[in-house]
């Protein structure tokens, strides 16, 4: 599990979490991981005083070879119950079981499917130029900027957008730092959409049928269709589906990043949690 750091809950640094654990992990273990589910949060006093609110993640190594760097003598491969033995803080026993609940609920394998609203563009009645190349506004561009590190964490291999230049331009940032080639799609375009909302649904199935780390970006129109798409690979009854219906009615956040983990793929493939990133 990776742990870090964050301000508390309702702070608008609390995105820098994930890339904040992330980070740690490299340091630590010489690995670079992907974010993966969330486990639970653990608080607890400081001498100052101060209340430290802390979050945890489970999380895949992707790359590097485990050489230790930094504040790290040694590392060691247990068994669960050799494992829980060592620990001497509840909370950090709290974080083992979660994780061994959840492998046994669905198993740790999971992959990030990441929905991103584009980022603040200009006002459609100040642009006299055609709807799908109006630019983000400054406060757009910073949030393309801010939500590299975030992506970084969740290390999506595949980026499909609409080709508007709000997209585009959303995500470019993370596509020059992971140096990806971006896949434009006119299905998830405002004009796309409108002409055909069945292609929504055909590029999230598509999604689940290749099974990899993929970010979507697209336009308020479309996300309803996408997200009830999303909802009705999540178990019925469970805090994913609810949120997902939830969000598909109420909308997302301009520059927003809804992280979905998935299990499985193809007609298998089940959303197993949601977490959402907002600006």
């Amino acid at each position: 599990t990776g742990g870090a750091y964050v301000p508390p809950y309702d702070h608008p640094d609390v995105i820098a979490g994930q890339g904040t654990a992330a980070l740690e992990l490299l340091e630590e273990t010489g690995l670079r991981g992907r974010v993966g589910v969330p486990l639970p949060d653990a608080s607890y006093p400081l001498r100052s005083g101060e209340l430290k609110h802390v979050k945890y993640w489970a999380g895949e190594a992707i790359e590097g070879d485990g050489a230790l760097v930094n504040e790290i003598d040694d590392v060691a491969w247990l068994p669960v119950d050799k494992a829980h033995a060592r620990l001497s803080y509840t909370r950090d026993s709290i974080q083992l079981q979660a994780v061994v609940e959840a492998d046994r609920r669905f198993g740790l394998a999971t992959w990030p499917l990441v929905v991103v609203r584009h980022a603040d563009a200009l006002a459609r009645d100040g642009w006299e130029g055609d709807d799908p190349e109006r630019p983000l506004s400054a406060d757009g561009k910073d949030r393309a900027e801010a939500l590299v590190p975030l992506l970084e964490a969740y290390a999506p291999t595949r980026i499909v957008s609409s080709a508007s230049v709000r997209c585009a331009d959303t995500v470019a940032p993370y596509v020059e730092s992971a140096g990806l080639d971006p896949v434009f799609k006119n299905g998830l375009s405002e004009e796309g959409f409108a002409a055909d909302p069945r292609k929504v649904i055909k590029h999230v199935a598509r999604a689940f049928s290749r099974a990899e780390p993929v970010a979507f970006c697209t336009h308020r129109p479309v996300l309803p269709t996408m997200l009830m798409q999303l909802a009705a690979h999540s178990t019925p009854d469970s805090l994913a589906a609810s949120t997902l219906r939830g969000l598909a009615e109420s909308g997302i956040d301009k520059g927003e990043a809804l992280v979905c983990h998935v299990a499985g793929e193809g007609d298998l493939a089940r959303v197993v949690s949601v977490e959402r990133h907002r600006p």
